[in-house]
């Protein structure tokens, strides 16, 4: 995955967001992007993001983002200047702070949104992760869905196309491969044919 990476080490990690691209040394993985992406929708404290990446949350039940790990990626999105402290969640409960998106994070956040998958074993992860948050926000998924296929379609091709059998589990692993590529496929036609037929 290209695009925003995180800052590990060295005095610029806590820059921000006018020294992001130069200090960015780690690719931001699924979890920075979804929390990052829930920001940029609405502001948000880290208990409240944990909830819908719960096992039985919105987004969870595509793809389990533990509170512990939530926590972390927000720490690393402040440090990379992509989201920043904006209020205390008043009460008489614990201290919670909420947490909104700069300017760059969400110019990030709407790329990687746009953005499709390289791979087909990502349709599983990132890709249904950014269809629920289009969904969330109340926004058309056929952009993404047009680009998603014409990524894939030549993948899925070079994966079909007539080569020597291959024996043993080689056999077993090109006839996986054929299978989900022709799935992934199918999928993305299907929810583009879908999405076409609810615009009429």
């Amino acid at each position: 995955m290209t695009g925003a990476r995180l800052a590990t080490t060295g005095p610029g990690r806590h820059e921000h967001a006018e020294r992001y691209p130069r200090v960015m040394d780690v690719p931001m993985a699924l979890p920075e992007w979804t929390v990052l992406v829930l920001l940029s929708q609405r502001p948000a404290h880290g208990f409240a993001v944990s909830q819908l990446t719960a096992s039985d949350g919105e987004l969870g039940r595509i793809w389990r983002i533990p509170r512990p790990v939530v926590y972390r990626a927000i720490g690393r999105l402040v440090d990379a200047g992509l989201i920043a402290p904006e209020s205390v969640e008043p009460g008489l409960g614990p201290q919670r702070t909420i947490y909104t998106v700069t300017g760059q994070g969400r110019e990030e956040a709407e790329r990687w949104l746009s953005t499709p998958v390289d791979h087909i074993r990502d349709i599983r992860s990132h890709l249904l992760i950014k269809l629920a948050l289009l969904h969330r926000a109340g926004r058309e998924p056929a952009d993404l869905l047009r680009r998603q296929r014409a990524a894939l379609d030549p993948i899925a091709q070079a994966i079909q196309a007539p080569r020597a059998e291959p024996d043993g589990f080689d056999e077993i692993l090109l006839a996986w491969r054929r299978a989900t590529a022709a799935a992934a496929l199918g999928f993305l036609d299907e929810i583009a044919a879908k999405t076409e037929a609810g615009r009429s």
